[in-house]
């Protein structure tokens, strides 16, 4: 990114920030934790059921890919940023690890959520998701990814 788009995106991300932390108490606009789930048409991937699997299934599965940029940008992009680009609320998902490495952290984050002295900053995505949904975020994650 050019210096001049940073810049923009900078000053974009401190006017919002500014707006939120002037009318909600901080702990709040900073955490995320009242994030109420979008639902995500998983139609045309395999059903995985219950148990979670412990690497992606879909890696590299074109129609998982799609759905998971939509599913990212309906579900994470408010925190993790457009593109996965953050703005420093939350990880910049675009340096995850590829492979099991990243599946491993991936999973255990959106299963269980991220609670720091007992303020929600992000939610547990699991149930109200479920893995198809999240497997084809990490999908398109992988596509966005840089070192």
């Amino acid at each position: 990114m050019n210096a001049r788009l940073l810049r923009l995106a900078m000053a974009g991300f401190l006017t919002g920030a500014a707006a939120v932390a002037s009318t909600v108490v901080p702990t709040v606009a900073f955490a995320h934790g009242d994030v109420t789930p979008q639902a995500v048409d998983t139609t045309g991937l395999d059903k995985l059921g219950e148990d979670w699997r412990d690497a992606n299934p879909y890696r590299g599965n074109p129609r998982a890919i799609e759905i998971g940029a939509s599913a990212f940008n309906q579900n994470c992009a408010r925190c993790h940023g457009l593109g996965a680009v953050s703005g420093g609320i939350a990880p910049d998902l675009r340096y995850l690890e590829k492979g099991d490495a990243g599946d491993e952290w991936f999973k255990e984050r959106v299963t269980n959520g991220s609670i720091r002295n007992g303020v929600t900053y992000m939610p547990r995505f699991g149930e109200a998701l479920g893995q198809e949904a999240l497997w084809a975020i990490r999908s398109w994650l992988e596509t966005v990814h840089e070192e």
